[in-house]
């Protein structure tokens, strides 16, 4: 049997809200939508935190279709989290008061951690943190605006292992009043790549020890999130690619902390009823079926994941836009078949990127922050 860390579970604060066992969802973008979160959360038992994929502060303040959308929680949701990526401290204040002002979310987290292209070119995401007052800036206008709301922030360990930030990261955000802050072991250069640093959560945590810090990075397993709090110290943990194609991942981390060893090994069968729930979910959503088994599509390879399925029957499902056709591929596979010897292992992106694009001139100074503004700012959600 598993031997907890604690007993009772640990408890993470984030604010007023209690979270038990301490696990949260990663935001990943056009993944934790909230159909995704759903799943999640049912098997969980509603035990956890589920934060939203990445919004756009320009993209909520304009009220950008889509964001709106992006912002919408369901019912059943509590606490509602949102993250933010923004890089113009007032656009940043205006999105957090219109948080506040129209009750759209309990918890803000700030996006310090993306590190595609897209972003970091623009001094976005990961790349953000070497500018240090610019950080701090943002954190302020953030804190400042959200009232009684706990502002939290998800960063790496810096651009690469000659440009580290997340000690000074977070000093900053406890001198400007974050709740917690989540570290992923990597640098921005190392993209998903290599292994996850969990000695610099260690370190991390030693350095803030006000405020409590979250691990992220190579989280596969129940038995993963165990040996990072005991390793490292840190105060819960941060989960991502782990759950792709695995929502009931979230079931096996509250068996973990609670002492149990229940972990899921769903049989094929079991999986496509899960499959069949998630395309359903996405296109009630979405508010179109098609869009919705279309949007599906990324996730099947995930989920299919060390199953013995053919390659035409795999090509077939990911390009199949409707239920009934989805339903009639399902039907083909072979469904008794057990759950796979390693299937709980990496996955999602895994590659490094070793080149991290950035605006020009940003690693002369760290503290010469002329040039970015809400020009830099994306203008749409969700990646």
């Amino acid at each position: 049997m598993t031997t907890p860390i604690s007993s009772p579970s640990p408890l993470l604060r984030i604010g007023p809200h209690a979270v038990q066992p301490p696990v949260v969802l990663a935001p990943m973008a056009g993944i934790t939508n909230a159909p995704f979160r759903t799943l999640c959360r049912e098997f969980s038992g509603g035990k956890g935190l589920f934060v939203s994929e990445m919004i756009t502060t320009r993209a909520l303040v304009e009220r950008n279709e889509k964001t709106m959308q992006l912002v919408h929680f369901d019912a059943t949701e509590t606490p509602r989290s949102i993250q933010l990526y923004g890089v113009d401290p007032a656009t940043v204040g205006k999105a957090v008061r219109m948080i506040v002002e129209e009750d759209l979310a309990d918890h803000i987290d700030l996006n310090f951690g993306c590190p595609v292209p897209k972003v970091t070119r623009k001094g976005g995401g990961s790349a953000l943190p070497y500018k240090r007052p610019l950080l701090r800036a943002i954190l302020h206008e953030a804190v400042t605006g959200a009232g009684d709301l706990p502002v939290t922030m998800k960063m790496r360990k810096g651009i690469d292992d000659d440009h580290l930030t997340y000690l000074d990261a977070g000093r900053i955000a406890v001198e400007e009043g974050v709740t917690a802050i989540a570290l992923h072991g990597r640098t921005a250069a190392q993209h998903y790549g290599g292994t996850a640093d969990w000695d610099a959560i260690a370190r991390l945590k030693e350095h803030v020890p006000e405020i409590p810090v979250l691990g992220n990075g190579d989280i596969w397993s129940a038995e993963d999130a165990l040996r990072m709090m005991r390793e490292t110290g840190c105060d819960g943990v941060v989960v991502g690619r782990g759950c792709l194609g695995r929502p009931w991942l979230f079931g096996d981390l509250v068996a973990g902390f609670e002492g149990t060893d229940t972990y899921a090994t769903p049989t094929l069968r079991e999986v496509t009823v899960v499959m069949r729930r998630h395309a359903e979910l996405l296109g009630e959503w979405i508010g179109d079926e098609a869009r919705g088994v279309i949007d599906f599509r990324k996730h099947v390879a995930w989920y299919l994941k060390g199953f013995a399925v053919g390659s035409e029957l795999r090509r077939k499902l990911a390009i199949t836009s409707s239920l009934a056709e989805m339903d009639a591929h399902l039907s083909e596979l072979d469904l008794d078949q057990s759950w796979p010897v390693g299937a709980d292992g990496p996955r999602g992106r895994t590659a490094g990127n070793n080149r991290v694009v950035l605006p020009d001139g940003w690693l002369k100074d760290p503290y010469d922050c002329a040039g970015v503004g809400a020009e830099a700012e994306l203008d749409t959600s969700g990646g």
